[in-house]
Formats: C-alpha cells, structure tokens, sequence
C-alpha cells in the first residue's frame, strides 16, 4: 500500500462515522460511475462473439421509419 493511501486509511478510521459518510460522497465525484458490472461484461462478450460470428445487422439495413 503507498503512503499516501496509508495515512488516508489511517485517518479515515479515526473519523467520526457521521463525517466518513461526507467523505464518502466527496469521494464518489472522483471515481467514474461508468464501471462495468459483471453483467455488463458477460454482455459485451456476448456482443463481440456475435459480431465475430457476423450475427449482427447493420445500420443501413434497419428502416427506421
């Protein structure tokens, strides 16, 4: 573990609970809500075995109207 995440975990535990609640949505604004979860990465993996297997149809293809 780096130093600084040493002295962030350190501090963290000696927080009230009340003030690491505040800490935790000021860090949530720093992390990326676009994480894949697990089933997003079970679908993307179906997606690429169906475009590999050319099982999928173009955009040109569908009448949008």
């Amino acid at each position: 573990m780096s130093p600084v995440r040493e002295r962030l975990v350190k501090m963290i535990d000696c927080m009230p609970e009340q003030e690491q609640a505040l800490l935790f949505e000021i860090a949530k604004r720093f992390i990326s809500d676009d994480i894949a979860s697990a089933d997003d990465l079970e679908a993307i993996a179906a997606a690429r075995q169906e475009l590999a297997a050319g099982e999928t149809v173009s955009h040109n293809d569908i009448n949008w109207d």
